[in-house]
């Protein structure tokens, strides 16, 4: 009887059975076979679907010493959350490794193609053997299947992600719509992650390190060059900024960079009861209102910082967007 799995880490429980293989010619094709059922390995279901094909006829699982079996240095994935890893080591004392390792030779060793989390779980606990199944892969290969496992997995930090991405499109040669489809993502969600590799690298290290959200890194895309980027940056964390915050911030900026250097030379005068009629339509839509009046005539300009801002300002005026 096969046990189930729970990898604390994330919460997902993988029992034995059959699986349908998630990256088509992928880990499931160095896998080989299409019948029969081995345990689910240890991930998200889409890269466990991937692994958990069953070994090719005559294919054996293997136990190899620990310090036989070292990382690819193809591995795109470099950050491994400590506590997620203590977690999956808990879970491997009880358990054992339900999963083999799949690796290739190199030499005396062998090189992981699918499996780090494992094997340095496995580490963890001092283990002296894992089990494994070697499988004969080039290195594209290899960096295919790496990049896309990891990417399915969807526990890669975002600028890892972006950068699995980017070494997907630009290792192989494709197009954004290609390398979505290779992963499961929309071509939208592969865009925007890119988007971030256009960050300085201070700034992409802090969105690394969590210390950024998402959120706030595409607020900072909306100002041009690295030194205003960083310097947006700098003041969310020494503020404290939240994403709306950090909103009005680069849309300050923005304003000031923009406006006219030269005074016009009719200027617009604004008596107390147009400021005052502008003070209360600003108190009224929660944002900045400018209210121009002359005559009869003028115009009033609402500024809104994001779309759910717009949203909320559409709302207010009872339009409904379709």
């Amino acid at each position: 009887m096969i046990k189930n799995h729970f990898d604390k880490g994330r919460g997902v429980r993988h029992s034995g059975g059959m699986a349908k293989t998630a990256l088509g010619r992928g880990l499931g094709a160095l896998l080989g076979g299409t019948a029969g059922s081995v345990p689910a390995a240890i991930g998200s279901s889409a890269a466990a679907a991937a692994v958990s094909a069953p070994p090719a006829a005559g294919d054996q699982v293997r136990r190899v010493p620990i310090d036989r079996v070292r990382a690819s240095v193809l591995q795109p994935r470099k950050d491994f959350a400590p506590e997620a890893l203590r977690e999956l080591a808990d879970s491997i004392r009880e358990q054992g490794i339900l999963q083999p390792l799949v690796v290739r030779r190199q030499g005396d060793a062998f090189e992981l193609i699918a499996g780090e989390r494992r094997l340095r779980a496995a580490q963890l606990l001092g283990m002296s053997e894992v089990p494994v199944l070697v499988r004969e892969a080039n290195d594209p290969t290899v960096l295919e299947l790496m990049l896309i496992e990891n990417l399915q997995r969807e526990n890669l930090n975002a600028i890892e992600e972006a950068q699995g991405y980017a070494q997907l499109i630009e290792q192989f040669r494709l197009k954004q719509e290609e390398a979505a489809v290779k992963v499961g993502k929309s071509r939208t969600v592969v865009a925007n992650a890119l988007r971030l590799l256009r960050l300085p690298v201070e700034v992409q290290t802090w969105v690394r390190e969590g210390r950024l959200s998402v959120g706030h890194a595409k607020v900072i895309l909306g100002l041009e060059g690295a030194g205003e980027q960083t310097q947006a940056a700098e003041r969310i964390l020494k503020d404290g900024l939240n994403v709306r915050q950090t909103e009005d911030l680069v849309a300050h900026w923005v304003e000031q960079k923009t406006r006219p250097t030269t005074r016009p030379s009719a200027p617009l005068v604004r008596d107390a009861h147009v400021a005052d009629l502008q003070q209360k339509l600003q108190q009224r839509l929660g944002t900045k209102v400018e209210l121009r009046y002359r005559k009869g005539q003028g115009k009033v300009e609402v500024r809104f910082y994001s779309d759910d801002e717009l949203e909320r300002l559409l709302q207010l005026f009872g339009v409904k967007v379709d």
